[in-house]
Formats: structure tokens, sequence, C-alpha cells
């Protein structure tokens, strides 16, 4: 782990915090043949986002890119192999940011209807699991989803709901907003797409492109995490939770 760290325990000194949390998901369509499903939530100081954003758009133009370029997993390759591994080294230096991801292993193996849970219900309580472990007293948080579809917000408002009430955050004192964004309009929203995108590569087994295995050796190297088990429950850099079922 890098020395740099911050660990939650010395956040936890720092009262009336502000964040800012950017998510996103990868192969998350019920039956899209694919057995994993990940989603992942980016997050930083609010006073620290627009410098964040700057700077990667600066990365951007470093390297001969447009700075409205949109940053995404599947768009890697190796013609800008160099770019991504910038991010990446961006993403360990730069002690705001944080990363955490929660992994079904094989969505299609999940008994959904014993636990009388449909797949659209069991991708908002996968959010609740991914931004509950975020949240600390004393701090509170602005939440950014990608949009799923034209009728996701009555569902994400009851995200937030009951995010709130497993905090006894009544007054929304701690989780002040969730809101849905396009994600090419924000820049955190697309390193969680390229976070989690690598991660769910590698829990896919796959091999197929040199460029994103040399990214996912990259964030091995700089995280000390294989990318397929756990982390420590309060890891604060690269937080790994692999959900095992419907509890």
């Amino acid at each position: 782990i890098q020395i740099f760290m911050i660990t939650f325990a010395e956040r936890n000194t720092e009262n009336d915090m502000e964040y800012t949390v950017y998510c996103d998901e990868t192969c998350h369509l019920e039956h899209d043949n694919i057995k994993p499903m990940a989603l992942g939530a980016v997050w930083c100081p609010k006073e620290a986002k627009d410098e964040i954003f700057k700077r990667l758009r600066e990365i951007k133009i470093e390297h001969g890119l447009k700075p409205t370029c949109e940053l995404k997993w599947n768009a890697v390759s190796s013609a800008k192999l160099a770019y991504y591994i910038d991010v990446i080294n961006y993403f360990f230096d730069n002690q705001d940011l944080h990363f955490r991801t929660v992994i079904v292993p094989d969505k299609s193996v999940l008994n959904l209807s014993e636990a009388k849970m449909s797949h659209d219900s069991l991708y908002y309580k996968l959010y609740f699991d991914l931004l509950k472990t975020i949240i600390e007293p004393k701090s509170s948080y602005y939440i950014y989803l990608d949009i799923k579809d034209t009728k996701s917000q009555d569902k994400v408002e009851n995200l937030q709901t009951h995010l709130n009430q497993s905090h006894y955050d009544f007054d929304r004192n701690m989780v002040k907003r969730i809101q849905q964004v396009r994600s090419h309009e924000i820049e955190l929203v697309g390193l969680a797409d390229f976070l989690v995108g690598a991660i769910c590569y590698v829990h896919r087994g796959l091999q197929t492109s040199t460029a994103k295995l040399a990214i996912i050796e990259k964030i091995k190297e700089r995280s000390g995490y294989n990318l397929l088990q756990n982390t420590l429950y309060k890891e604060d850099k690269m937080n790994i939770f692999i959900w095992k079922g419907v509890k």
C-alpha cells in the first residue's frame, strides 16, 4: 500500500467534510451472457473536484487527445497506453482520490426468486452495499450515478432514503443528494467507468487486449492487490468487495 494513503481513521478526525461520489457500473444487464457484474465509485473532497477535473483534462491534452474525450474502459487501445498509465498513476498519487467496487462473480447463479428480488432490485441493493461503506459520520456526500434509464429516478430516490435511514440520517445531513448524470459530462464518472471496467475484466478472466492487461498490471503494482479478492473492509484507496449472495 502506498505511504501517502489516508486511512478512514485519519479521515474521521476531519469534521464537516464534504465529498462528491461518482458511480458507474459494467456488465450489469441480466441476460448479457457475461458472468460477473460490477459497480464502482470514485470519491474525493468536494473542494478538490475542480482541480481534479482540470488535471484529468490536462493529461488528455498532453497525450494529444481532446479535453472533452470521454475516459472509458471499452475505448482502451495500445495507441494511447501511455495516457491510461498516466491516469492510473495520477489516481494513486492523488491522496484526495478513492475508489470502491462491489463485484458479483457470477450473476447467473443468484437465486433472486427465492429472495423475492428482481434483477433491477438487485442492481440498487448493490449500489446500497457499494455506498454504505463510503459514508462516514460528520461528513456529507453528494452522489452522482450514471443514468441507467428514463424510469430510474424513483429508485434512485428510494436508494437515498435507504442510505439515509441506515445511517440514522433522517435530516439528510450526511447523504445530501443522489443525482443521475450523463457520464460524458463528468470527468470522475469516466474514471469510475475506467477502474470498474478494469476490475471486471480481471474477474472475467479475459486476455484479449495487451493494453488492458498492461493497465491491470499497473493497478496491481500500485495498489498491492491481486484484484480477485476482498480488500480490508476499510481500505481507503482501492477497496474491493466480492458480493457472494442476497442477504
